[in-house]
């Protein structure tokens, strides 16, 4: 281990007091200082099944709407159906481990995530309307309500165009690339829909309401972003033009427009570390934080998670109904991480933007390293050395370690 690593840490690193929710936020002041001025924060994950990571990213979610006006919570999620679940964190409305399981993927369906979803439904409930935590999903996957929603509204203003709608029925559950088609049939249908939505709009607010009007046109540009990413090929996997980064840069819109439409707007972003990323990832995919990075400076504060060892949960299969399983990974020799836990014990948070290091004064910072890095499913055998090319003050401007990774808790699988 490099020395440099172990004495830049024990100056710049701040210990995490505790891992969870509903503590004091003392030890979280650091970060706070990092994020003066931020519009935008991107907290990262190595793994989508640690439960530390949800517990973490809850507290900083406490911490940052709380102590900093942070006004939104996006997710790498459904677009589609996390509307349902704002609901419920705004108003009440429904069942949340329902609704969380209705966002289609595993990853969500955690007792972390309910947790953090009743919190935000307590900081809301007393709170009038302007003053309520958003929360948003970015992904343009698994349309199913998007779809239920624009077939009611057509039933009601234009019946002869609810057949449109039917033919739009493989955006329910497909996934990018799912239905690759050169001549994109799919988008093309949603692209007429949403014309013909927009160019009636005024019409159909008169014959509902104009919020009705505006959700449905909602719900048209959800389906023609999904419609894109599961007619495009699964091939090539680099690039700007690869499904990967229209996933992203798609995910990247859903921020800016929040942004946009709401100056004051402040957002957190939770997504895998490979997407909140300054740089790329995989094989030169722009990430959804080099788009935001892109647009608004140092407004964008990455911020990776990563751990030393322990388990947490992933697929070993392709077949994305295949159930999580329980995984184990040591600290290894070779990664970041085995550098991290060698030089300071227990987790603790480091800004990166510290002092503006220097190359020369700190080569570490501005040295490629390997990460490891797991998504929803992993191979079954090979798993363990997945890793991704990491320059720590290129790529992320802090970084939260945690020394040990347990698995996420699933909820039942109940009703989708």
């Amino acid at each position: 281990m490099p020395d440099d690593i172990a004495r830049w840490l024990t100056e710049h690193a701040r210990p995490l007091g505790t891992l969870t929710p509903g503590a004091p936020h003392d030890d979280l002041a650091p970060l706070g200082d990092a994020l003066r001025g931020a519009r935008v924060v991107g907290l990262g994950e190595s793994t989508h099944g640690t439960r530390e990571f949800f517990q973490l990213k809850h507290r900083i979610v406490e911490f940052l709407v709380r102590e900093a006006g942070f006004t939104t919570l996006a997710l790498e999620a459904s677009a589609s159906a996390t509307r349902a679940l704002e609901a419920y964190v705004r108003h009440g409305t429904g069942d949340p481990a329902r609704l969380i399981t209705r966002l289609g993927f595993w990853t969500w369906r955690t007792e972390e995530m309910l947790d953090l979803v009743e919190w935000l439904r307590t900081h809301n409930r007393d709170l009038p309307e302007d003053r309520q935590v958003r929360l948003v999903g970015m992904d343009p996957q698994r349309c199913t309500d998007s779809l239920e929603a624009l077939a009611t509204f057509l039933h009601q203003v234009a019946p002869e165009q609810a057949e449109n709608v039917r033919e739009l029925e493989p955006l329910a559950q497909a996934h990018p690339a799912a239905h690759p088609d050169p001549r994109q049939a799919l988008l093309h249908r949603a692209e007429t829909l949403a014309t013909f939505l927009k160019d009636h709009h005024t019409e159909f607010a008169r014959h509902t309401t104009l919020k009705t009007a505006d959700e449905a046109l909602e719900h048209a540009g959800i389906l023609t972003r999904a419609a894109d990413l599961v007619t495009r090929a699964a091939g090539p996997a680099s690039g700007d033009n690869s499904v990967f980064a229209a996933r992203d840069r798609y995910m990247a819109d859903a921020v800016t427009r929040l942004l946009d439409d709401d100056p004051a707007a402040r957002v957190i972003v939770w997504a895998h570390n490979g997407h909140i990323t300054k740089g790329t990832y995989g094989d030169g995919v722009p990430a959804l934080g080099n788009r935001l990075r892109d647009r608004y400076g140092d407004d964008y504060y990455a911020l990776a998670l990563l751990f030393g060892k322990g388990t947490f949960l992933a697929r070993r299969s392709h077949n994305m109904q295949a159930p999580p399983l329980r995984t184990r990974i040591g600290t290894g020799i070779r990664s970041l991480e085995a550098r991290l836990a060698a030089a300071l014990p227990g987790s603790y948070f480091t800004n990166l933007r510290t002092n503006a290091p220097s190359p020369q004064a700190t080569p570490w910072l501005h040295t490629p390293h390997a990460q490891r890095s797991f998504g929803a499913g992993v191979p079954r055998f090979t798993y363990r050395f997945h890793i991704a090319p990491l320059t720590p003050a290129d790529d992320y401007d802090g970084l939260a370690f945690v020394a040990r990774s347990s698995c996420s808790r699933l909820l039942p699988a109940g009703e989708s």
